[in-house]
């Protein structure tokens, strides 16, 4: 609890996210938002601003922060214009249960709805994609708001908090005392979490019973398997989804987004699963007989068509957000709550079984896609292809890095290309896919982990939805690698285009600028390459440089990444070529 004096709400705010442990914000000022863009003048040696070039970048970079660092990121934004520029990276937070606050200004309260010059109504507007948006419209709200804003955005399952400030609230005089506890508690309450709280000690039991069930579900399974999602990143469950793995011998694959949940060099990890992914795992689905799921949701790019996804297997989900029960796809065990503390209940009830027959087929599986399809990838001497330029990725940076990529074929061949020990944080736009995310997300990221190595991976069409974040780069000496991978296509519709539509290509040619002169113009060390000895050459050129670096690898310019599962088929439905 933090105790003052009658202090500006402006003040009050900043003060605000400095009690959080907030280091650095991201925001573009604005005329109603200036009162607050003072107070960040004065506090400067408190909290870092990072004056994004525009306000959709300073959403990503604060979810780049967020999801690299554990703590809530902050945005900033005026009314209007720049408030509604947010949308996009608030849905973005929403759908990949992102802890952030978004920090709007807004026309005077005497004024609102009266269209007021760049009045918008953000809360009407940002309602269905927040887990909560609140106007302050007095200056003495502003402590338990932001105290309650906090504890929102990071309990239960993470995501977005819209906050707007009336411009008279942000210059009006508060007494500021900052309350966490008093404010979770108010949560709490609202949420009717006291009755909750009732119910869960009375299913305490049930929840007991649902545990030694799922452990005898699994003890007795042949062909069992584990799917992780990022609920397990989120919880801090990767260690004890190791060692349920390890002791019940059961065969583990992830979602895109639970990438990095387990070392890719274990034995029972099998992949990625879904519509680009592994092989393995998505035969094994198929064939399972008990699939454990945990802080994961069924997306329609995981299962496929659901009436025929895992049709001889029971299920066992777990998941923090009771809602995703049921939703996609019929649980037989639900458990509700967070991942570590069920999973860790879970261990001791598991028993090892040899399930030899299982974990070969696995075995075959993995050995069957790399003659396939990985090695010829690998190995080709044609055009570049974007599997080459992750791999020669692979081979020199293995200290602690953060990957950040952004949306379609980039982000398909980084998922199951780059070699995911615990040395690697994977960031990457999952329910909402959303291009240009990678290089504002990687600007966030490095900020909150300042001796990281940040590798942040694009196509040329993402690229330029927000290339001018290069301006935020320069102007604050971030050392960010980045690797554009240039097919002058829209690569992924490209493709579908290709497959499904008799390669009709309707408006996916990209027209592109000189890239190189653009890293020039904002003193970006570069090198364009064209083979894999040139990508060598230059990833080690950019390993070495302690400044920022672009690499623009020209690929193939209709190059697919397989396997794929096509739109509407199950699982069963993969296509090699």
């Amino acid at each position: 609890m933090t105790h003052g004096h009658k202090i500006t709400g402006a003040e009050a705010l900043i003060r605000a996210i400095a009690d959080e442990g907030i280091d650095t914000v991201f925001g573009y000022p604005g005329g109603t938002i200036i009162n607050i863009y003072d107070k960040l003048y004065e506090n400067n040696y408190r909290i870092k601003h990072l004056l994004m070039r525009h306000e959709q970048a300073a959403v990503h970079a604060a979810e780049g922060y967020a999801r690299s660092t554990g703590k809530v990121g902050v945005c900033i934004a005026t009314a209007g214009p720049g408030a509604t520029n947010l949308v996009t990276g608030i849905a973005d937070a929403m759908m990949d249960s992102t802890p952030i606050i978004c920090i709007t200004g807004q026309v005077s309260a005497d004024v609102l709805g009266t269209n007021f010059f760049q009045e918008a109504d953000m809360i009407s507007v940002t309602i269905p994609i927040t887990k909560w948006s609140y106007q302050i419209t007095k200056a003495e709200e502003i402590p338990s708001v932001m105290a309650q804003a906090f504890y929102i955005a990071k309990s239960g399952r993470p995501g977005p908090v819209v906050i707007s400030f009336t411009k008279n609230a942000q210059v009006e005089l508060v007494d500021y005392t900052y309350n966490r506890r008093a404010a979770a508690q108010e949560v709490e309450e609202m949420r009717g979490m006291y009755s909750m709280k009732v119910d869960a000690q009375l299913n305490a039991t049930e929840t007991e019973y649902k545990l030694e069930q799922a452990a005898e579900l699994l003890n007795n399974a042949e062909k069992p398997l584990i799917i992780a999602g990022q609920g397990v990143l989120l919880s801090g469950a990767c260690d004890l989804l190791k060692q349920i793995a390890e002791r019940a011998n059961i065969p583990v694959a992830s979602t895109l987004l639970g990438l990095g949940c387990m070392n890719c060099k274990n034995p029972l990890y099998l992949g990625m699963v879904g519509m680009h992914g592994n092989i393995a795992p998505n035969k094994m689905t198929q064939l399972s007989d008990a699939i454990l799921a945990v802080g994961m949701r069924f997306s329609d790019r995981v299962t496929g068509a659901v009436k025929g996804y895992a049709p001889n297997a029971r299920i066992i989900h777990i998941d923090i957000d009771k809602s995703e029960f049921d939703k996609n796809v019929f649980a037989d065990i639900k458990l509700h709550g967070d991942a570590k503390e069920l999973l860790s209940r879970l261990l001791p009830l598991l028993k090892f079984k040899e399930r030899a027959d299982w974990l070969e087929y696995g075995r075959q599986k993995r050995a069957d896609e790399k003659q396939m399809i990985t090695l010829p990838q690998l190995k080709s001497e044609g055009p570049l292809r974007m599997s080459q330029v992750i791999e020669a990725l692979n081979d020199k940076f293995k200290s602690k890095r953060i990957v950040v990529t952004d949306v379609g074929q980039n982000q398909m061949f980084a998922a199951r290309y780059i070699r995911m020990t615990r040395n690697v944080k994977w960031l990457t736009s999952g329910g909402l896919g959303t291009m240009g995310y990678s290089l504002p997300a990687a600007i966030g990221a490095k900020c909150g982990n300042p001796d990281a190595e940040v590798i942040a991976i694009m196509g040329d069409g993402g690229f330029q939805m927000n290339m001018q974040e290069l301006g935020t780069i320069m102007a604050n000496n971030i050392n960010i690698k980045i690797v554009l991978m240039n097919n002058s296509f829209l690569g992924m519709v490209r493709q579908w285009q290709d497959l499904f539509f008799n390669k009709r290509y309707s408006f996916t040619h990209l027209d592109n600028p000189d890239f190189q002169m653009l890293c020039e113009a904002y003193g970006i060390e570069h090198k364009r390459v064209t083979n894999k000895e040139e990508m060598r050459v230059a990833v080690q050129e950019m390993h070495l440089s302690n400044k920022s670096y672009l690499i623009e690898a020209i690929i193939a310019k209709e190059e697919n990444v397989f396997p794929m599962i096509p739109g509407g088929k199950t699982l069963d439905g993969i296509i090699y070529k």
